[in-house]
């Protein structure tokens, strides 16, 4: 059954290519909608991407939407385009202080350097894209979170919306990994101020956000690649091993391109699992 996918990434080329992430973020959402998904993917909109080139258009319902982060008010804003030669949606979030100074970097400074903020950054993008629900006029079944950046959604979901009215009641948040490194280590107390739940099993003044995430998501996929593992290292942390019945893994191959369809059709097979 075609299932209607918000997408939530940090990297779509050519908007933003950093990592393997931007690959997959292109690929597998365009074969998920010719295989019959509803899809829409939304990004950062940093600044370097030219607005003209890419003919980024208005929404007017996407103009100015309200919401808390830290506890103060803040408003976010949403332009769309589509991902070059094909009908696949992309909504860049706005905001002038977190995403438009970025460099194609992204996540370092242009000395290299792993930016300091990249936790608050990210919970403030995931609170934001959150934000945009009610004004797009259409209710995603799925929320697939692309990596630790967009990890933070199924911890706000869970606290903020989930169930608060008719709207928001049958939505499962997929919680996507597809490596674990120094960026997936937050501080507590960024994660505290974003208002993220974190689990008392859970110690230290330093957590990784997959095993704070995997308490609040509804699904948690794996892409294991022969080189590595990741599942096997992934079960040895707290949260992902307190929540292993979420777990499935997603077999791929080291080439520079997986096959894209077959891991779609794993997609379909845990979309069917997650409960309607």
């Amino acid at each position: 059954m075609p299932k209607k996918l918000y997408f939530v990434t940090t990297e779509i080329i050519p908007f933003a290519n950093v990592t393997s992430l931007a690959d997959f973020s292109t690929k597998l959402p365009l074969v998920l909608q010719e295989s019959g998904h509803d899809i829409r993917t939304i990004i950062p909109k940093y600044g370097y991407v030219s607005e003209r080139k890419y003919i980024l258009r208005e929404v007017i319902r996407l103009r100015e939407i309200p919401f808390k982060f830290n506890g103060e008010d803040c408003v976010t804003s949403a332009k769309s385009a589509f991902i070059p030669k094909t009908r696949v949606q992309v909504y860049f979030l706005e905001d002038e202080y977190w995403f438009k100074p970025l460099t194609n970097l992204v996540y370092k400074s242009k000395n290299g350097r792993v930016l300091g903020d990249n936790a608050e950054r990210y919970s403030y993008y995931s609170k934001a894209v959150l934000s945009t629900l009610p004004h797009l006029f259409w209710t995603p079944d799925i929320f697939i979170c692309n990596g630790w950046q967009s990890a933070m959604i199924p911890g706000l979901f869970k606290k903020h919306y989930d169930g608060i009215n008719q709207f928001y009641k049958n939505i499962q948040t997929i919680m996507l990994i597809h490596d674990s490194n120094e960026h997936a280590n937050m501080s507590r107390k960024d994660l505290e101020n974003a208002e993220i739940p974190i689990h008392k099993s859970l110690k230290g003044d330093e957590l990784n956000i997959y095993d704070v995430a995997s308490f609040s998501c509804d699904h948690i996929v794996v892409l294991d690649r022969p080189s590595n593992v990741l599942s096997k290292n992934l079960l040895n942390q707290p949260g992902i091993s307190a929540n292993k019945k979420k777990l499935s893994v997603i077999k791929c191959s080291d080439d520079e391109m997986p096959d894209y369809f077959k891991i779609a059709e794993q997609m379909d097979q845990i979309f069917k699992k997650l409960p309607s």
